[in-house]
């Protein structure tokens, strides 16, 4: 075979290898591409913590504020209230099932059992410091009734008061824990502890469907 034919074969062979060689080229740097970032890369190994658990963090910041009940409800579960069971509420009774229907949102939520035990104690607290002197500065009127839920801790913000017949009533959101306390500076005054209402909120709500 000629100079010219050798010469050739070699001038393709080096076409050859430098083809395979791209195309091994091509692959590393595709793994590199799907597979994890080096240690030192950003955003590997240095992703944020998780956030705090809210629920947690309120109730922390409500012991503070409010050591009394704290001490009260140590250990009480943390748990989830029972889903409420159908059975034994289904009515046959077309107007009664309707009327249902359109009074959900009247419906309050379920507590968990730490949420009632606080919410039990609050109204308690409440009742009883509104049955003593000031509950009858509270008897002055809207302001006064706030003022005196404010000395307790409860500030304006989780504080509503609203006329209830010839008096006055009030719903209290406890802060950063909940649940929600509702009742009248009387005399006598009353308390009670709820969860919050389907719709929102711990004054019922007014109105239908």
């Amino acid at each position: 075979m000629g100079v010219r034919g050798r010469g050739a074969r070699r001038a393709l062979a080096a076409v050859v290898a430098a083809g395979a060689l791209a195309v091994a080229g091509c692959g590393t740097e595709r793994a590199a591409q799907d597979g994890p970032p080096a240690a030192g890369d950003a955003g590997w190994g240095t992703a944020a913590p998780p956030a705090a658990d809210p629920p947690a963090a309120g109730r922390a910041a409500h012991d503070r504020a409010f050591p009394g009940v704290a001490r009260r409800c140590a250990g009480t579960p943390v748990t989830a209230p029972p889903e409420p069971s159908p059975s034994g509420s289904v009515s046959l009774d077309p107007e009664a099932a309707k009327y249902a229907e359109n009074h959900a949102f009247k419906r309050q939520r379920p507590m968990r059992p730490d949420a009632e035990c606080r919410g039990r104690a609050h109204a308690e607290r409440i009742a009883e410091a509104l049955s003593g002197p000031a509950g009858k500065a509270a008897a002055g009127g809207e302001e006064p009734l706030k003022a005196a839920l404010a000395a307790l801790g409860y500030p304006e913000q989780s504080v509503r008061v609203y006329p209830d017949g010839a008096g006055l009533a009030f719903s209290v959101f406890v802060p950063d824990a909940g649940p929600c306390v509702s009742g009248r500076p009387g005399p006598p005054a009353d308390a009670e502890a709820h969860g919050p209402y389907e719709e929102g909120g711990c004054v019922e709500p007014v109105g239908g469907h």
